[in-house]
């Protein structure tokens, strides 16, 4: 029964995905990137819209689930998915052997290569980034140094990450745990030490759990938004399902070398125009350490903005504010037009 019910809402919500625009484009393939095959997605209404190139979060959690949540950006960008090493449909084409290697070095210059791909691909000069999750730090590294090739930045759950000098998130986690009476919970967290640079991979996707189940609103949205559209996903059958799990999980080696990450210290200037959108209760990546980064950041134009009611993973739980943002924000500033209402 439960299949049943799975096959039917994904045959709906494929129907739903239907682009039949004249001027509209849906295609998805395997590009050759860095050296491996790795999945590309295209979808929109019109390909006069700007062009958003994704970089997903996670690490290995590719946004291709959320493509029916997100099918109204359709109308106004044409928004690119692609699958990194480690994720999605790359890692499923691979496995563990083929994703060549895995470091933030790499995912960086595969990024570059997707810019270009995408690029000639359109016939366009500049992409917009859209940065989640996991996926700001290298999203913030490529507006930094590639102006040339991106009209703006548009990071969501933003990491700022320190250099291990700030505590504040893992101190707040900790008052959370003692006042909710986590005590198992507690003692792992109070194991681990605050200097994220010295966890493993291990302990860095056990915070990351903890912080997840242990927060009402983010675990809510864990399971209604991500763990739903996984499982009803008309792209992914259930080996799909099984293998986009496993990519997660091999790519949690990824975790322990953003954590020596310092933001800051790798520069607070952008020569292009520079936006957060950060939810409002999100514990994961907290809106105040993404507001006062966006403070010391300068750059042509920039805004912060909070969504509404939305913990971690804002943007896919209210895809309908995140477009308002990016209509009566960014499009305006990237095409030179009035706010899209």
């Amino acid at each position: 029964m439960l299949l049943t019910y799975r096959a039917l809402k994904r045959a709906s919500l494929a129907k739903k995905l239907r682009i039949t625009a004249p001027n509209g484009i849906d295609e998805g393939s395997y590009v050759r990137i860095g050296g491996i095959d790795q999945w590309i997605s295209i979808r929109g209404e019109d390909l006069s819209n700007p062009v958003v190139l994704e970089i997903h979060g996670g690490p290995g959690a590719s946004n291709l689930i959320f493509a029916p949540r997100t099918r109204a950006w359709e109308r106004h960008f044409t928004i690119v998915r692609w699958d990194m090493r480690g994720a999605g449909r790359t890692f499923a084409a691979g496995g563990p052997a083929g994703q060549g290697e895995m470091a933030l070095d790499r995912l960086y210059t595969d990024a570059l290569e997707v810019t270009e791909h995408v690029r000639a691909r359109l016939g366009v000069a500049k992409l917009l980034l859209v940065a989640n999750s996991f996926g700001t730090v290298t999203g913030l590294r490529l507006a930094r140094n590639h102006p040339e090739l991106y009209s703006a930045y548009v990071g969501t759950d933003q990491n700022i990450i320190g250099g291990g000098r700030d505590t504040s998130s893992y101190e707040a986690l900790l008052a959370r745990l003692e006042k909710a009476g986590k005590k198992k919970e507690l003692a792992k967290v109070v194991a681990m030490g605050p200097d994220r640079t010295a966890w493993s991979a291990h302990e860095w996707s056990e915070h990351a759990k903890i912080v997840v189940t242990t927060d009402p609103l983010t675990y809510d949205t864990m399971k209604t938004v991500v763990i739903r559209s996984l499982w009803f996903s008309p792209f992914h059958n259930l080996r799909g399902l099984r293998s986009y799990l496993k990519g997660m999980n091999f790519s949690e080696q990824l975790g322990p070398q953003a954590m020596t990450v310092d933001e800051r210290a790798e520069g607070t200037s952008f020569r292009l125009p520079f936006f957060l959108f950060q939810g409002d209760s999100d514990v994961l990546t907290p809106p105040e350490p993404a507001r006062r980064f966006h403070e010391e950041v300068t750059a042509p134009v920039k805004d912060f903005a909070l969504i509404r009611e939305a913990s971690h993973f804002a943007s896919f739980r209210h895809p309908d504010q995140f477009l308002d943002l990016m209509l009566s924000k960014v499009r305006p500033v990237v095409t030179g037009d009035a706010a899209v209402r």
